[in-house]
């Protein structure tokens, strides 16, 4: 049943009380906190916690590295103070995108408005955290039936020009999903797609969760975007320092107003790291909510006569711990997974009977009972083969290869083609080079031939509990399965490549603790430090693992490849992932008339001693044959760790870091479009 206007005031009057209790109860570690500002500590939370902030910032684009260097390394510090700069550095320095990346955060925050008695009243704020699903406060959707009165709207806001923007109104769908906690004061709901089917995150985006620590530091800055009192959207950015960290709730300092219920608070990088949910109103020593005159005060006097001493913001972290334990079926679960792999909702996924069966986040597989179609409009069961150039590419004597890496079995070689050309061309184009034809480029395909030895191996894998379906279940299910017992140690060295310490903080706020094994925390480490997800991490080193370590695998492998490969003439090869690797050995197997001009490699992981010792020519070295060689890196990507390659063995080579888009970290197409990797293939193309 549907709570009433009244017992839904009741609601937010219930939070407001709570904070104060929390806000009462904190008492001694708020002044203990405020007390080191006022002395000078610009960040007093401990030293674990800003060693784990700092390189969250670094790692994930937060501060320009040529900013870190310039101030840093201007005078002695040790590595506290180091990590203490970083962060303050963060807040001073705010890159130009700090605007364009904040517009972004808010075009997905809605307002929420009630209707009733004929009237449409502002009732609260909410944000996309998923393609389709919308949070706010459980005091502001109380319940399914209450939900069903509301609608959001958004793009309530002004323009550049300060004119009102046109709202977009969009239904909320609480039959589709709806959960909510009194305690945890939060309420996730479905919102209802657009007239032309689209979801409302893909027209307005939305935030990705994390449950990741490194988020937020006792004494740094929020930022909150919203509708307070009902109003067009606004911004709160800088006078709101962090106070109190408790184990569910974050106290700060802001100006907010009653309407910003629900609304999202980010850090400097625009990461959620809170949901706001109540102001703390200042009491007297009667436990009486005073008014700004200091008297009491009373009932109807509204919320803009009381005296606000701070604002109280429910964890992220502790709302999707909370999401994770919930009893959903498959669809509404499905929901959930769509929140995306840092959320760590995909823990919770439910299990399909073999290993090779649950969702990998962020692919869409097509039903069991479809058949695939292919390029040439053929189903499945015609092979997807490699593609050769047209004769006539380059003058004939110049050969552009492309060598993918791993997981591209579902994929059409011609579409793949494609996607990899159009990279390249826009990277051609800030060159100033000529762009080329998908048809004059050689693109050897390899996938289905080792999707089907790994699948090979997975159908006698031991089924999966519904307990244990995670990327950190599926590690030690590798693990075991290694063929040389080696992917326990590939997993290991690239956490300790990413910083992970010995013996320090786990690095999730307490989630999932005991439901995996010792290989959850370098993976969390890893995902928590780049822009790529656990299983993506996971299933990599799985497939890079059983290359190197069977040899069967890896002649089947390499057949492949030579299957689809010029014989004669100069040959520029580009390789991206697990094809870096492959391309290492197919270098030492090329035949004599076919010349080596240039080699790349993007988003490789040659430089764990885990994989180059176990190339065909044994540990790092310069490759055969190979002119000139630019290997390009993001530091966000986690299969790269282990760039750039410093070993003085890989001889002369230029190593090209670059910033890769949010979530794109190691896709092919982002890499190509850098003119610096562009410029080298072209340069080498256009040679007369």
């Amino acid at each position: 049943m549907s709570v009433t206007g009244r017992s839904n005031g009741e609601l937010h009057e219930q939070a407001a009380a709570e904070a104060a209790r929390r806000y009462e109860d904190s008492t001694a570690e708020r002044e203990r906190v405020e007390d080191r500002l006022a002395a000078g500590v610009r960040f007093p939370d401990t030293p674990d916690a800003l060693a784990v902030r700092a390189d969250r910032i670094l790692e994930r684009g937060g501060l320009s590295p040529k900013a870190v260097v310039a101030d840093i390394h201007g005078e002695a510090m040790d590595l506290p103070d180091a990590n203490e700069r970083i962060i303050d550095l963060s807040n001073e320095l705010q890159a130009w995108s700090f605007l364009p990346r904040g517009v972004r955060a808010g075009a997905s925050v809605a307002r929420i408005t009630l209707r009733r008695d004929g009237r449409e009243l502002p009732h609260g704020t909410g944000f996309l955290v998923s393609p389709r699903l919308m949070m706010t406060n459980h005091h502001v959707l109380p319940d399914e039936g209450f939900a069903r009165r509301c609608f959001a709207e958004f793009n309530a806001q002004v323009t550049v020009d300060n004119v009102p923007d046109t709202a977009v109104r969009m239904e909320l769908d609480p039959g589709a999903f709806f959960a909510a906690d009194r305690r945890l004061d939060f309420a996730l709901v479905a919102v209802t797609p657009a007239p032309d089917g689209r979801p409302p995150g893909e027209i307005f985006g939305w935030n990705r969760l994390s449950v990741q620590l490194g988020k937020l530091v006792l004494g740094e800055k929020v930022n909150i975007i919203g509708h307070p009192d009902g109003r067009l959207k606004e911004i709160v950015l800088r006078d709101n320092a962090v106070l109190v960290r408790l184990d569910d709730f974050v106290h700060y300092r802001t100006d907010t107003r009653p309407g910003n219920s629900g609304s999202p608070v980010f850090n400097d990088q625009w990461e959620v790291v809170a949901l706001h949910h109540s102001g703390v109103p200042k009491k007297d020593d009667q436990g009486r909510v005073l008014r700004t005159d200091g008297q009491p005060w009373r009932e109807g006097d509204g919320d803009d006569a009381i005296e606000w001493v701070a604002n109280e913001g429910v964890r992220i972290s502790s709302v999707l711990k909370h999401l994770s334990g919930l009893d959903l079926d498959t669809a509404r679960r499905a929901l959930l997974t769509e929140m995306g792999p840092d959320s760590g909702l995909d823990q919770s996924a439910v299990a399909a009977p073999a290993l090779s069966s649950p969702p990998v986040p962020g692919v869409t597989t097509p039903a069991a009972s479809a058949t695939p179609v292919t390029e040439s409009g053929t189903d499945a069961r015609t092979p997807k083969i490699g593609l050769p150039a047209r004769s006539t590419a380059f003058g004939g004597r110049r050969h552009l290869v492309f060598l993918h890496g791993r997981d591209q079995q579902s994929k059409k070689p011609v579409d793949l083609r494609v996607t990899w050309t159009a990279g390249l061309n826009r990277g051609l184009t800030l060159a100033s080079l000529p762009t080329v034809a998908p048809e004059d480029v050689w693109f050897p395909f390899y996938g289905m031939r080792l999707h089907s030895l790994v699948s090979g191996r997975e159908s006698t894998a031991e089924v999966v509990g519904l307990d244990e379906v995670s990327a950190g279940a599926a590690a030690e299910v590798f693990a075991a399965q290694s063929p040389t017992g080696s992917y326990e140690r590939l997993l290991y060295e690239a956490a300790a490549r990413a910083g992970m310490p010995q013996d320090g903080p786990a690095a999730t706020e307490g989630f999932g603790a005991g439901l995996v094994g010792a290989l959850h925390r370098p993976l969390s480490w890893l995902a928590a430090r780049s822009d790529v997800d656990e299983w993506t991490i996971a299933t990599f080193l799985r497939d890079v693992d059983l290359y190197l370590g069977d040899s069967a695998v890896r002649q089947a492998v390499l057949d492949s490849v030579m299957e689809t490969m010029p014989t004669t003439g100069e040959l520029v090869l580009v390789t991206h992932s697990l094809g870096t690797v492959v391309g290492m050995d197919l270098l030492t197997r090329l035949p004599e008339g076919l010349d080596p001009v240039l080699l790349v490699t993007a988003g490789s992981p040659l430089g764990l001693d885990g994989v180059n010792e176990r190339l065909l020519a044994h540990g790092p070295h310069r490759p055969p044959r190979v002119r000139d060689w630019v290997n390009v890196w993001c530091p966000t990507d986690a299969v790269a760790i282990g760039c750039p390659l410093e070993d003085e063995r890989w001889g002369k080579l230029t190593q090209l870091a670059v910033s890769n888009g949010r979530d794109r970290a190691h896709n092919i197409d982002e890499y190509l479009a850098h003119p610096g990797a562009a410029g080298a293939v072209g340069s080498v193309l256009g040679r007369t």
